[in-house]
């Protein structure tokens, strides 16, 4: 089944975030296989999900659709699709948005 990242829509309390383009190479110019390197930590929002609430008080999301954001290491799931591994991440696994 194809799915279409664009159409879905997060529960409350998550993004959905396309992460950057992993690093193929290093500063001094070599190549790196797949499966070496940290994962990216960074990406464009894709989806955003309705406020959730915490502790008796509405947590509203921190971004829109479109931001560059930065986010934890460890923080949201990995869902792929069409051969692209998206991040599904809770609001408070967003560290800065990239301006």
């Amino acid at each position: 089944m194809q799915l279409d990242p664009k159409k879905l829509t997060p529960m409350a309390g998550y993004v959905l975030v396309e992460p950057a383009e992993k690093t193929t190479q290093t500063p001094g110019g070599i190549y790196l296989p797949d499966s070496a390197g940290d994962k990216p930590q960074a990406g464009t929002v894709i989806a955003v999900g309705s406020s959730t609430h915490k502790d008796g008080s509405e947590l509203k999301s921190p971004v829109k659709i479109g931001d560059q954001v930065v986010y934890k290491k460890w923080g949201g799931n990995d869902v792929k699709m069409n051969t692209v591994e998206y991040q599904f991440l809770q609001f408070e696994d967003i560290l800065a948005v990239i301006k």
